[in-house]
């Protein structure tokens, strides 16, 4: 079953928590978010799977889904895939990819979303060029033939900009991991997407 659309996707960075990642992200499911990418792509096989499997369980309490970074879901049915590769996507209930501009949007086939970035400037993604800013956002946002989330400095005062440029929600990153209190971001970025109604009914797993 997908979960209802809550307008913010978390991504995760064990470096930049505060606490646990198990602890960051159930204070970010207490605080509405229903869908986390697991990164922590240098991890250990073993312990990423095992970090896969308590963090779906977290999630599971709510009727939320873990998507995890690369092609394989570590025993789930959802993988979030870098703008290099693999092509074609594996076949699976919720797949999605990183882009960064019209090329590689113009790449996707039967991907369900995909992450836009860096919107504003952020020291997380100092490798792709300027900030698109909310201009290239809705430019990128109307070319894509998917629903594409916001990512790159998402805070809670400019979240609901980004749906006001045709995103179909954000993603957020630094934002969450750093806060000494993530379930109170997370719970302010999802009030400001969800007071945008223009971005509610774009289709596909978000609607």
């Amino acid at each position: 079953m997908t979960p209802e659309l809550s307008g913010l996707v978390v991504l995760t960075d064990r470096r930049m928590a505060r606490g646990s990642l198990v602890e960051t992200v159930a204070a970010s499911v207490e605080g509405g978010a229903r869908r986390v990418v697991l990164r922590e792509k240098d991890m250990a096989p073993g312990e990423r799977t095992a970090l896969a499997a308590a963090l779906r369980a977290v999630l599971a309490e709510v009727g939320g889904q873990l998507i995890v970074a690369g092609p394989d879901p570590l025993g789930g049915d959802a993988v979030h895939l870098a703008a290099a590769g693999p092509y074609p996507p594996p076949d699976l209930a919720l797949v999605g990819r990183s882009c960064h501009d019209e090329a590689e949007l113009s790449r996707l086939t039967r991907e369900h979303y995909a992450i836009v970035s860096p919107v504003f400037p952020t020291p997380s993604k100092p490798g792709y060029g300027p900030p698109l800013g909310l201009d290239g956002l809705a430019r990128l946002a109307a070319r894509s033939p998917v629903p594409v989330l916001a990512l790159g400095g998402v805070t809670p005062g400019n979240a609901a900009g980004c749906l006001a440029a045709g995103a179909a929600g954000v993603a957020v990153m630094g934002a969450v991991m750093r806060a000494d209190d993530p379930a109170t971001v997370v719970r302010d970025i999802r009030s400001a997407t969800l007071s945008v109604k223009t971005a509610v009914g774009r289709g596909g797993v978000w609607s």
